[in-house]
């Protein structure tokens, strides 16, 4: 299971990377949440570091596949998934500023009190305890 789990981040790694690489404007579509001129290096570290290792999923969870492709529409917002993962950043960032007091709290910059990894330890769905 670790070894799938590596080889599934290496793979979204691999994928976000060529993403940014073709995009060196960081001109990324549909960011409702993360900054419009967010860094190609950034959206990798927080896709990977904060979701990817967090929930233990890739980026088919909350990424639609593209039609007549067996690539990921990014922009897409047909899975509902998608639009959680933006209401839980909201969530994080206002818990962070509220009751950590952190004047501007941001994913992937600087050290959040929560994170998505608080609740939800590797896996996609955090335990209802």
């Amino acid at each position: 299971m670790k070894k799938l789990c590596v080889i599934v981040i290496a793979i979204v790694t691999t994928m976000i990377c060529s993403v940014g690489v073709a995009s060196s404007k960081s001109e990324y579509k549909n960011l409702k949440v993360l900054p419009r001129g967010i860094s190609s290096k950034a959206l990798s570290k927080i896709m990977v570091d904060e979701f990817s290792d967090a929930l233990g999923v890739g980026c088919g969870f909350c990424h639609a596949q593209a039609k007549d492709s067996l690539s990921i529409d990014y922009a897409s917002d047909a899975k509902p998934e998608k639009e959680m993962a933006r209401m839980m950043m909201r969530m994080t960032l206002r818990v962070n500023k509220q009751f950590f007091q952190l004047k501007h709290p941001s994913l992937g910059n600087g050290p959040l009190v929560v994170t998505c990894n608080t609740c939800h330890n590797g896996k996609p769905h955090p335990d209802g305890d």
